[in-house]
């Protein structure tokens, strides 16, 4: 079982207003966890109210650490009577309440449908609300500071020296400014699109590649603690995007529509040295793996995997993809090899049966810059 300090076991069970069924304390991240990761499980996309038989497979892999990258319930609502329903639908879960009561440790970010709207970012008018009902779920303990800084941000690190893992879980949504439509172009679209979000409309797609340099996901200060913790020291980096990081297709949401963001990511890996850094990713309701080796300080990687219960038929292009892309329920599944000269992984995405459905071998070596 993976150590947690006693402040935060201690604040994972008191507190008003923790939600039934909620998760243990998730780990500290202002301390480090001695424990040597070398499975983590990590998935998205669940609406709460349909079958769940994904945990099974999940389970029997035998993970170190779980990761929800997002849309880990749909709440879809500004009213917080629905969203604590929604939750303790996930807790009622019989998968859900087996990976808690066999103590993997979980971590979690949050997308649209779980930060309360479809598409939504920093507009949307119940976010302290969602974020309040979003980490007493997930045991954040009350003093942490995902509860009172600009987002849900979050890092952890695993390991001892030679064999840490830094997990790195941005937030794309707290401060993310409007979206850009294909059809109608930036002319009046953010004022229309502030006036859809307040009346509680969604924001329509496709989207655009928004060019100006000014427009986020992340907002300032985050970006500045993102750069920060790529300095932390690590052998084996994960950051866990909700949205896809490398994907190329400006249509629907990710990192490629914002201009800036995306190539302040590769800048940052490159200045502060971030080696062995993965990418991992959800929202699509499709797995694939993707690889951008282009103007990059070494390959990057992103694996997607989504969803847990959703399933999308209809696959975007997208030129670094890697392989087939799986359309049916699935979860994602890093296992870290720390013998040899060096630390490798070998990514997965394996279906509701366990199936290993695509993969892919890195040496985190190759990923250094150089």
């Amino acid at each position: 079982m993976n150590r947690l300090s006693r402040r935060g076991l201690m604040a994972g069970t008191v507190g008003a207003g923790l939600i039934a069924g909620s998760v243990r304390a998730e780990p500290d991240p202002h301390s480090q966890s001695d424990r040597t990761l070398t499975r983590i499980a990590f998935g998205s996309c669940a609406k709460s109210d349909k079958p769940q038989p994904i945990w099974d497979a999940v389970l029997a892999a035998r993970p170190d650490l779980f990761i929800f990258l997002g849309d880990n319930v749909y709440l879809d609502t500004r009213d917080p009577a629905v969203m604590r329903r929604k939750y303790a639908e996930l807790a009622a879960q019989p998968g859900f309440q087996r990976l808690k009561a066999s103590g993997i440790p979980i971590l979690a970010t949050w997308d649209d449908h779980d930060f309360g709207e479809n598409d939504a970012g920093a507009d949307y008018p119940m976010k302290e609300e969602s974020r309040r009902q979003f980490l007493d779920f997930f045991g954040a303990p009350a003093d942490s500071p995902r509860r009172t800084r600009d987002g849900i941000y979050t890092a952890h690190v695993f390991g001892p020296p030679g064999r840490r893992v830094q997990i790195i879980l941005p937030d794309l949504r707290w401060n993310r400014t409007p979206l850009l439509s294909l059809e109608l172009g930036d002319q009046g679209y953010e004022a229309w699109v502030r006036k859809r979000a307040e009346a509680g409309e969604p924001t329509p797609g496709p989207y655009a590649r928004n060019p100006d340099m000014t427009a986020t996901q992340l907002g300032e200060t985050q970006w500045r603690w993102l750069e920060e913790q790529l300095s932390v020291p690590a052998d084996v980096r994960v950051l866990g995007s909700s949205l896809q990081v490398l994907a190329d297709f400006a249509g629907w949401e990710g990192w490629i529509n914002f201009a800036h963001d995306h190539q302040r990511l590769i800048a940052a890996i490159r200045d502060r040295k971030a080696d062995g850094l993965i990418c991992l990713s959800g929202d699509t309701h499709y797995g694939e793996i993707s690889r951008l080796d282009v103007n990059t300080p070494y390959p990057l990687w992103d694996i997607t995997s989504s969803g847990l219960t959703e399933v999308w038929p209809v696959t975007p292009p997208n030129a670094l993809r890697v392989g087939d892309v799986f359309r049916d329920q699935n979860f994602g599944l890093l296992t870290v090899g720390w013998g040899g000269e060096g630390p490798t992984v070998l990514a997965e995405i394996r279906d509701v049966n366990g199936r290993v459905r695509l993969e892919q071998a890195i040496r985190v070596g190759d990923l250094a810059v150089g």
